[in-house]
């Protein structure tokens, strides 16, 4: 005669084991939520060149507001053009697409740039380029 109580006893161990472990689930407290990573963050760099006109270089997103002051006087003769003023760098999140604009001061115009026009934030270092040079006809470039 073949003793069927083994397979019995053991249907009900593993039984009871998923009754208890379902029950040990439905009461336990909700998992936290995991914090997110931290966005990896580029640099983007303005850099307004010496043409000795004046403007300024904005960007969209808001973030770059950078003025070049034009070169007062003859550069020729010992002139000197101010540092750029406002925010020349600033940090964004790496993929974000950057859009530039560059609004000559009046008796200035925009001889080249924004350079690019728009770029794509990657890690690291990131720059745009523009020079304003005076409507009088002097300019470095």
């Amino acid at each position: 005669m073949i003793n069927n109580s083994y397979p019995s006893a053991w249907r009900a161990v593993v039984a009871a084991a998923l009754l208890s472990t379902a029950a040990a689930l439905a009461t336990a407290a909700p998992a936290q939520a995991a914090e997110p990573a931290q966005t990896q963050q580029g640099q983007v760099y303005a850099w307004v060149s010496d043409g000795w006109g004046g403007g300024t270089l904005t960007s969209s997103p808001a973030g770059i507001n950078c003025h070049q002051g034009a070169i007062s006087g003859d550069p020729y003769a010992g002139g000197e053009q101010p540092n750029p003023t406002g925010t020349c760098s600033a940090s964004f999140p790496v993929g974000t697409t950057v859009t530039f604009t560059a609004t000559a001061d009046p008796g200035s115009y925009v001889n080249i740039g924004p350079d690019p026009a728009s770029l794509t934030v990657v890690s690291g270092y990131n720059s745009v380029w523009v020079m304003f040079c005076p409507q009088d006809g002097l300019c470095s470039s």
